[in-house]
């Protein structure tokens, strides 16, 4: 597949991720349709040069890769399958493949690959992280399962929208990555929150404590991006929300029960990303809980 000209790519889903990633493959070159169902996103996603189509189905239809960049599992298996349905994705027509960047259910993944592969087609499951910069950048990191024939027809396609392009394993393993990553970042936004908060309290800024930590063993990306960014300007404007962090950890905590592993600290992590404890609504951005001023430990009538 020659990444330029010839290939015509269909976003669906044109949020915040969904855009940054077609405006990514317009600046390589790429024909970008797509649609999304609110019409604020249709909007800019025109403004960019994507031709927005009217349904999902014929988005498929015109494209010869399909990226998606939807809410949940339930979200992607439904587009699939009507596009099964509308004979989009029937047997004999040429190659598509499907380019999955929600962060997905590895079981669903699985089912949705082999179903596509009956009748001639790919699916890949791509979660990414970089956040909505790293899309409109084209330097996200991408999480890939699948097949490694389709991974070589997707790739420039991949290389267009991402920095750091990692094959883990046959279908559903990039789910599992990504979401062992998330229950990660998910655990560090506590204890970095929680370990700020005793350096102030102890007489040492958060700035200060910051730069220690950034320069000692215990940093992490959220110490080093995400607290800088938007928790110590206090804009806490980074795109991603309570809602989906508190879906990931939901994620891997069912991945952990089906496969018999303990997870102790992402256990407590999710009991006290939950409303009840955090006082964060879902559509909050997720950044707030590192904020110092939240108080988070449970009282004395929640315990």
């Amino acid at each position: 597949m020659d990444r330029k000209k010839c290939c015509v790519v269909g976003v669906i889903g044109l949020g915040a991720m969904g855009y940054g990633m077609a405006s990514s493959l317009k600046k390589a070159d790429f024909d970008v349709v797509g649609f999304d169902p609110a019409e604020t996103a249709r909007s800019r996603a025109k403004d960019a040069g994507v031709a927005v189509l009217d349904t999902p189905e014929a988005v498929f239809e015109a494209a010869d890769v399909i990226v998606l960049s939807l809410p949940t599992a339930s979200h992607v298996e439904r587009v699939v399958n009507d596009a099964m349905a509308a004979g989009c994705l029937s047997n004999g027509l040429p190659s598509k493949v499907v380019i999955d960047t929600s962060t997905s259910e590895a079981l669903i993944s699985r089912k949705l690959a082999a179903m596509l592969e009956a009748e001639g087609h790919g699916f890949l499951d791509a979660p990414v992280s970089g956040g909505p910069s790293g899309a409109a950048a084209g330097k996200l990191s991408v999480m890939l399962g699948g097949a490694e024939n389709r991974v070589k027809e997707a790739m420039p396609v991949l290389e267009a929208m991402a920095a750091n392009i990692l094959h883990v394993g046959q279908s559903g393993a990039g789910n599992v990555a990504k979401l062992v990553n998330n229950m990660l970042v998910a655990n560090h936004m506590i204890t970095t929150r929680e370990a700020l908060r005793l350096a102030e309290t102890s007489g040492v800024s958060a700035e200060t404590a910051l730069k220690v930590i950034n320069s000692a063993t215990g940093r992490s990306a959220i110490s080093e991006i995400h607290f800088p960014t938007w928790v110590i300007p206090r804009s806490f404007d980074s795109g991603f929300s309570t809602g989906l962090m508190r879906k990931d950890l939901r994620l891997a905590r069912e991945l952990a029960a089906e496969s018999g592993t303990a997870t102790p600290m992402a256990d407590l992590a999710a009991e006290l990303w939950d409303e009840s404890l955090s006082g964060l609504k879902d559509e909050d951005d997720f950044m707030l809980m590192g904020d110092p001023n939240l108080e988070i430990a449970p009282s004395e009538e929640k315990k």
